[in-house]
């Protein structure tokens, strides 16, 4: 989770695009990987699914309270989500989908839409699909 000024935005928006290695939200540009928390969007420090580890997801236990599904993007294609990882979210009651980033993406616009409890974890990609 990046300090305000330094990878924060105060409030949870949809995703307008991604790719080029980086997201736009409201009528911004973020370039890097993202958490999208309902305490805010939060640059992220993983590039790629082997980089998720449970340090780097405090931010999404810290907010686990709001959460009932953390899309999870894993970047250009699908690949493994720590099973011990799933389990701990699993017992903040916190429904896990690890698909690949664009797919995440799109999920994620749709259940914010419809104002459900929803978070995403996003591996920016250099090209959208």
């Amino acid at each position: 989770m990046a300090e305000p000024g330094a990878g924060f935005y105060p409030y949870q928006a949809q995703i307008d695009a991604y790719g080029n290695g980086g997201f736009r939200f409201a009528d911004m540009s973020h370039r890097g990987s993202l958490l999208c928390l309902p305490t805010g969007m939060h640059a992220w420090a993983a590039t790629g699914p082997a980089e998720i580890t449970r340090e780097n997801l405090q931010p999404v236990f810290d907010a686990a309270g709001g959460i009932d599904v953390l899309l999870v993007g894993l970047g250009d294609d699908i690949a493994g989500f720590d099973p011990a990882l799933r389990a701990e979210l699993r017992e903040h009651r916190i429904i896990v989908e690890a698909v690949a980033t664009g797919g995440a993406v799109r999920t994620y616009n749709i259940l914010l839409g419809e104002k459900r409890a929803v978070a995403a974890a996003l591996i920016a990609v250099e090209r959208a699909r």
